[in-house]
């Protein structure tokens, strides 16, 4: 019998290789960072590979360094200058370095931060991995990365702390599989129900009047919002999680999927 190379065939404990894979990497980079390097690299790591606002808002041209450093200054009674110290440092270490909108989201604060990801890159990045495919799985994923960087400093131009982790793509995840994993029930040839990941997908106007995906989304947006106000402290992380790139994110998946998608939308219904 032939090897079958499509990703959507090659399950790993039932969960697609490109998602293990993806997760692997978590691991690895995290445990090289802060079992291998010492204290101050692993810092240095961090703050040369996760996006931090200002520097990108610096090299675009959103703020000044005289604006930076007096919003900085009026933090410092009640961090005792922790934001000023970190502003100082990103006007010493230079602007730009944009490529960190992809490598920011392999990066995480925690173990418990990479925990939590992982469960929900499973629940949501397996679908979409099953039907798209390993390379459209991870072109989602990257852009919903981007997606969220670009939101979390649009919405943060001042900000000197660094954002790290893979929630905004994982959010990506979750818009995009939203668009099947909630569509009616669809029989294939032999009469068996398909998967979800193997149904049409639902086309605008249906996903709008689909109670299951507006209650999905509801409820994604209320946990999402609760999670960011309790990652500090329930010590998910040791960075800055920003909802903000969450939903900027999950935007991003929301419109692109359809882009991706290999096996379209579901019929026009007939009159």
């Amino acid at each position: 019998m032939a090897w079958q190379t499509d990703p959507r065939h090659e399950p790993i404990f039932n969960i697609p290789r490109s998602v293990v894979l993806l997760i692997a990497a978590f691991i690895l980079i995290h445990a090289v960072r802060t079992l291998l390097l010492s204290d101050d690299t692993a810092v240095e790591v961090l703050f040369d590979w996760a996006v931090i606002p200002l520097r990108w808002s610096l090299a675009l041209g959103f703020v000044t360094p005289e604006q930076a450093l007096e919003s900085a200054r009026q933090f410092a009674p009640t961090d005792n200058g922790l934001r000023l110290a970190l502003t100082e440092f990103v006007l010493d270490s230079g602007s730009g370095r944009f490529w960190t909108g992809l490598s920011y989201a392999v990066l995480h604060g925690s173990w418990a931060h990479i925990l939590v990801n992982s469960l929900w890159l499973v629940a949501f990045g397996s679908p979409v991995a099953r039907r798209c495919g390993t390379a459209r799985f991870l072109i989602l994923a990257a852009a919903s990365a981007i997606g969220g960087a670009v939101a979390h400093v649009l919405l943060h131009p001042l900000q000197p702390l660094p954002l790290v982790g893979a929630s905004a793509s994982v959010s990506g995840m979750m818009a995009a599989a939203a668009w099947f994993m909630f569509s009616p029930l669809v029989f294939g040839r032999d009469g068996r129900p398909l998967e979800p990941h193997d149904r049409p997908r639902e086309r605008i106007g249906g996903l709008l009047r689909n109670r299951p995906v507006v209650i999905f989304l509801v409820v994604w947006f209320g946990l999402n919002y609760l999670s960011a106000q309790l990652a500090g402290p329930l010590g998910m992380t040791d960075a800055s999680i920003a909802w903000e790139a969450h939903v900027g994110g999950f935007v991003v998946g929301l419109l692109l999927f359809p882009l991706l998608d290999p096996l379209g939308a579901r019929a026009r219904p007939s009159h």
